[in-house]
């Protein structure tokens, strides 16, 4: 072989080597837009909810993103906007639309997670990162959102799993008096009858006493009821739940919102290599990763899993490939993810924790589905008026 020959081999091999980074980059830009509003102060709280949950698990997604983009020539980029009042949120969503961003991860209530669907049209493709209400999955669908936080269904689904297959079929429901726990309740009612529960008493909590002065007064006479195998607590923001547990009338375990509940995500889930994702997220944010943290973080995988899968980061061939054959999430949970056709729901197993420790990891073995078990947790596709694929 000839010198020269040898010389356009190597050049040729050079340049394969180097193709990704000599090719042109393809920047794909994010917004994130959040607004909480204020719930005012509560009795308990030992482990406030940090502020910018949400936000870090937006940034440690990007951050995954451009660990495997960088040899791809993908730059990832995320605008962020803590909005301090709906107004200032839509008007986020509209400057992030003007500067051409059409890929969008939302940590707002339901409302105005709808008029965000509503003001971006066909023109971006909006992540749920925040909002679990039910009605967004089976009657209120928009095409363009699709949603990363488990519904209502889906935690008390696996919550009502378990006590089925513990055998705890009686319980004790207790609702707080929000609106959030009443649609926590309304979802384990339903959850209830499809497993087989009992709920042999169903009580309001309208008390605004301070239990940290009265619980053990208090709670027992609440609780009084003939026999019960657990209560369940409805009170998602943390108004009276944390003081039921060992204050009941009866010695019997407290599971929901407190004691030993469903989640998104938790810091005691290590197994199928999570161990690293909180590791990782520990060093970006200084703290542990929650719920909220874990949504936006799959939001952004998924955007990061797609444009790997398409080199391009259209929303709308995004939007497409995410609900085809080809996109599978990994997600730390042991299964390859999935988005529901028919409501743009995120398929995902659901921890059941309590805040020492991992009890189990539904959909529970024995609990059957013709397709994947992880539809038997929220609402299955004949339950639903949602089709918007």
């Amino acid at each position: 072989m000839s010198f020269n020959s040898k010389l356009m081999i190597t050049a040729v091999l050079y340049s394969w080597l180097l193709g990704p980074a000599s090719a042109a980059t393809l920047d794909v830009k994010i917004g994130y837009i959040q607004w909480v509003p204020d719930q005012g102060p509560v009795l308990s709280n030992v482990t406030p909810e940090p502020e910018d949950a949400g936000l870090r698990g937006a940034e440690l997604g990007i951050a995954d993103n451009s660990a495997t983009g960088k040899f791809l020539g993908q730059n990832y980029l995320l605008e962020s906007v803590m909005a301090s009042d709906e107004n200032q949120a839509m008007a986020a969503l509209d400057d992030m639309l003007e500067n051409g961003i059409d890929l969008l991860v939302a940590r707002v209530p339901a409302d105005t997670l709808q008029a965000m669907a509503e003001r971006a049209g066909d023109t971006a493709l909006l992540f749920n990162a925040g909002a679990a209400d039910d009605g967004l999955r089976i009657s209120e669908c928009k095409p363009n959102v699709l949603h990363t936080i488990p519904s209502y269904a889906m935690l008390t689904d696996a919550l009502a799993q378990w006590l089925n297959m513990r055998r705890w079929n009686k319980v004790f429901l207790i609702t707080g008096p929000t609106d959030q726990d009443k649609a926590w309740a309304e979802a384990f009612r339903r959850a209830s009858k499809r497993f087989g529960l009992d709920i042999i008493a169903d009580k309001s909590w309208t008390f605004d006493s301070d239990l940290r002065r009265t619980a053990s007064k208090e709670l027992p006479v609440f609780t009084q009821a003939r026999d019960y195998d657990a209560v369940v607590v409805a009170d998602v923001r943390g108004d009276f739940g944390e003081y039921v547990p060992f204050n009941t009338w009866l010695p019997r375990p407290v599971v929901g919102t407190q004691g030993m509940g469903p989640e998104a995500w938790h810091r005691v889930v290590e197994a199928w290599g999570a161990a690293q994702l909180q590791n990782r997220f520990r060093d970006l944010a200084g703290r542990e990763m929650n719920s909220e943290d874990y949504a936006a973080w799959a939001a952004i995988r998924s955007i990061g899993t797609t444009v790997t899968g398409l080199s391009e980061a259209d929303h709308s061939n995004i939007r497409e490939y995410l609900f085809s054959d080809q996109f599978q999430l990994a997600a730390f949970k042991g299964r390859k993810l999935t988005y529901r056709p028919w409501n743009g729901q995120l398929r995902q197993p659901i921890p059941l924790v309590h805040p020492q420790g991992l009890v189990a990891t539904p959909p529970l073995e024995g609990f059957l589905h013709p397709d994947t078990e992880l539809d038997t947790l929220g609402y299955d596709k004949p339950e639903s008026d949602c089709q918007i694929n």
